[in-house]
């Protein structure tokens, strides 16, 4: 082969990657479970023997993109502050010293340790001292790169320098400096679109309480679910870690936010903007959001993926007051919202409209709706199928209930605002028949002095239109207290008349 090494040589067990750097064999995609293919090293058969090291194998990197790395490991290994390293390697304090404050130091340490535990020969003892240029292109292949049997490999060596099965603690603490480096990091870059970066008042950080969201959905050997503290110190082989980074793509996503941005390499490749919806909120009022960054990005990635990049505050009860007319005139016909609430017990919850809110007698809704917890835990509840009772809101009707519920039937809704605003209740014996959701907050029936409705995604031209009618239009009632009491409409001739009116 001649310089630059192209190859590509498929095999029953395994593929020999395309591209210019030189060739790293591995398996086609296989199920989670089934043998990890390693890395093995390929000796150029003709070319420069003085040639650079990353010729010996391939990454997944397009050749542009294998070029930046190479940039960013010359520099790491020309670091002035490590004289002592090979120039053919870099050390933990060159990376430190690279990524600065970007990125908490316990992770930083356990990408160090990942990369430099990589073996590919398959005769190495133990870690190598520094990273050298193949154990970095490979270990940076595979996290931003690989499939989930790539990323298992990497994510065992990120947790134990043994090899075997790791104690689910271990995977509990991993996961834990994941989160927590994900918000540090955005935070750091300004990359937060608006939303704070700030812990979230509340019973546990939220940071524990998202890693144990993730940790969830891990399946045990038994098939149980990680679901508590016995399980701690159950073990965690290498085929459950792979199943688990397959079905739960937050993992994936958040180690690549923290290299990309953390590094500060191939950041073009990644789009925060369906991650990290831009948060939009009038002008010139201080608001402070119940909900945290790690909240929201959990609640948008359930959202429909068209609506994951813009949320336009709508309603607050902090800007806009303690009433149930003012929460229907701002929320309806605005297309598809969040609402969120916080009971007196700081218990944080909510819902997904999937359509617009209209004050009806009728439930209306489809079942893209959902239920949410995010405090003391985060789930999602999303349609069972036993009915069609996704939302209800009403006002000023003598024989049905005045409110805004979603889920359950009339009197025992999955939740529920009454009329009577800072009042509701979550009422689930055992679980809300339209979502499977339990009881949502600490008392069946709750009091809260903070809600917020949020739209997501972009407005239509017909909810643009509503939006510029006065709140006095969308609520008859207010209008006519408004008259009675002798007051007269100051923003009367000063606007277009609404063409439904």
């Amino acid at each position: 082969m001649t310089a630059p090494q192209q190859c590509c040589l498929a095999t029953g067990k395994g593929r020999l990657l395309r591209g210019t750097r030189g060739c790293w064999i591995g398996p086609d995609r296989t199920a989670p479970g089934s043998p990890a293919g390693e890395f093995c090293q390929i000796s150029e058969q003709m070319g420069n023997s003085g040639s650079r090291v990353g010729q010996s194998f391939c990454s997944r990197f397009l050749p542009e993109e294998q070029a930046e790395i190479d940039r960013l490991f010359d520099a790491l290994s020309s670091d002035k502050n490590s004289p002592n390293v090979s120039s053919k390697s870099f050390s933990l304090k060159a990376l430190q010293n690279h990524v600065g404050e970007a990125v908490p130091l316990e992770m930083v340490t356990r990408l160090y340790d990942g990369m430099r535990r990589v073996d590919l020969t398959g005769k190495a003892k133990g870690p190598s001292e520094n990273v050298s240029q193949e154990q970095f292109t490979a270990s940076m292949s595979h996290l931003l790169k690989g499939n989930s049997e790539e990323k298992s490999l990497m994510i065992m060596k990120m947790i134990s320098a043994t090899e075997g099965p790791v104690k689910a603690r271990e995977v509990q603490k991993f996961t834990e400096d994941l989160v927590g480096s994900v918000v540090h990091v955005l935070s750091h870059r300004q990359e937060l679109r608006g939303w704070t970066g700030k812990e979230a008042p509340g019973p546990a950080p939220r940071v524990q309480v998202l890693a144990a969201q993730l940790l969830s959905e891990m399946k045990l050997q038994d098939g149980k679910r990680f679901l508590g503290p016995q399980w701690l110190d159950c073990d965690c082989d290498r085929a459950m870690i792979e199943d688990w980074v397959f079905r739960v793509p937050h993992v994936a996503i958040f180690l690549s936010v923290v290299i990309h941005k953390g590094f500060l390499v191939l950041c073009s490749s990644l789009d925060l903007t369906t991650l990290v919806p831009e948060c939009q909120v009038d002008q010139g009022r201080g608001f402070e959001s119940i909900l945290d960054i790690l909240s929201v990005m959990y609640i948008n990635a359930h959202l429909p993926r068209e609506q994951r990049h813009c949320w336009r505050l709508l309603f607050s009860s902090e800007l806009h007051g303690h009433s149930f007319s003012q929460l229907c005139g701002h929320i309806t016909h605005r297309g598809p919202c969040v609402a969120v609430l916080e009971d007196r017990d700081k218990h944080v919850f909510g819902g997904f409209a999937s359509c617009s809110w209209e004050v009806k007698p009728q439930f209306q809704g489809d079942d893209r709706c959902f239920l949410f917890s995010i405090c003391p835990s985060m789930a999602v509840y999303t349609h069972t199928g036993y009915n069609d009772h996704y939302m209800y809101l009403n006002h000023g009707q003598q024989t049905i209930p005045n409110g805004l519920g979603m889920g359950g039937q009339h009197n025992y809704f999955g939740l529920w605002v009454d009329v009577d605003f800072g009042k509701g209740h979550s009422r689930a014996k055992p679980t809300c028949t339209t979502y499977n959701s339990p009881q949502l907050s600490a008392q069946e029936n709750f009091q809260f002095d903070k809600m917020e409705v949020w739209a997501v995604g972009d407005p239509s031209e017909e909810q643009l239109a509503k939006s510029n009618k006065s709140i006095l239009d969308a609520d008859p009632e207010a209008q006519a207290l408004l008259e009675i009491s002798g007051r007269s409409r100051h923003s009367e001739g000063l606007r277009e008349i609404p063409d439904d009116e």
